[in-house]
């Protein structure tokens, strides 16, 4: 029987929290994935934002890149079309959005030109820009929870990861649609998104009910079905460095096999920009490392969270990196 990646019910943390940080930490070092529920983000907002978003990709593509990317300059917002990401040097078969923090010219991040940072660019339908504000405040929210769990699972006090890494995080929040497979775009785009793992501390996603997300455990690609009103979680590549390996960063992919238009909305609650990544003190390793899908070595990586997402994001587009040199 395939494993199943567990789903843990926030509700229930007034009532037995010692259980759910153990079913935390338990998912971590097993999957790295789990999913939650009771999680007390709004069913409007979510509603809102799926509305909005299908109605912007049914749009002409000329209206589309009205915010490409390029247009966003080094805050690397806007949107991109099919084929313009790529993983692992592939491009996917997905077009999408790209969003973070809303900042103005005057923050001292964008007058010194730092990447990453900068204002969005929102698309031209009613309500969008309100709606992705609020629905990242939300998100934001859940974030700090969920990541206080993941602290006290490792046996550290709730607020280690907020005081230390994430009391100004990188929150990036991506909206992507991903076409129904075709044999003619199958040659060209074989996956939605091809094997990779994310790079920060945790992922949020609310995905659709079309499925398609699988993760890889030890033995096989287990399928991570979607389940109304739950957010998919995942470990990232950050807090597989600090955990020495002890909660793994797990490799997923997506192929949208349904037949239909799939979306996702993937968030990424990340350590700031300056933060300093290198192991916890006190942490004991985790089992032996596999070769990874893109023979990085992260127990190596030593430097802050800056510099390893701009070498990543850099790789994923790289015609921006060259023209935000």
């Amino acid at each position: 029987m395939a494993a199943r990646i567990p789903v843990i019910d926030l509700a229930t943390l007034s009532r037995d929290r010692a259980a759910v940080v153990r079913a935390v930490g338990d998912a971590c070092s097993e999957y790295g994935f789990f999913l939650v529920r009771g999680h007390g983000v709004d069913p409007a907002l979510e509603a809102n934002l799926e509305r909005m978003s299908r109605e912007f990709f049914a749009r002409p593509e000329s209206e589309k890149l009205a915010i490409a990317m390029k247009n966003g300059g080094r805050a690397w917002r806007g949107y991109f079309p099919v084929g313009g990401e790529l993983t692992s040097g592939r491009p996917d078969l997905k077009e999408g959005l790209y969003f973070g923090t809303e900042l103005g010219p005057d923050d001292p991040r964008v007058r010194a030109g730092l990447s990453m940072h900068g204002a969005n660019l929102f698309p031209a339908v009613p309500g969008f820009r309100e709606t992705v504000l609020a629905y990242q405040v939300a998100l934001t929210a859940l974030g700090h929870r969920v990541v206080g769990l993941v602290a006290e699972s490792l046996g550290l006090p709730e607020a280690y990861f907020a005081e230390r890494y994430t009391a100004d995080p990188i929150a990036l929040f991506r909206i992507f649609h991903y076409p129904a497979v075709t044999p003619e775009n199958a040659r060209t785009h074989p996956w939605g998104v091809g094997e990779h793992t994310d790079y920060g501390l945790l992922t949020l996603l609310k995905q659709d009910d079309c499925g398609g997300l699988e993760v890889k455990t030890r033995e096989e690609w287990v399928p991570v079905p979607p389940e109304a009103g739950t957010f998919v979680c995942n470990i990232g590549d950050m807090l597989d460095v600090l955990t020495r390996g002890r909660y793994r960063s797990a490799p997923h992919r997506v192929r949208n096999l349904s037949g239909r238009s799939r979306y996702s909305y993937p968030f990424f609650f990340d350590p700031g920009f300056s933060a300093r990544i290198e192991p916890l003190p006190g942490i004991e390793s985790g089992a032996p490392r596999e070769a990874r899908w893109d023979e990085a070595n992260l127990e190596l990586f030593r430097g802050t969270y800056g510099d390893y997402l701009i070498g990543k994001v850099a790789k994923v587009f790289p015609y921006l990196a060259q023209e935000t040199k």
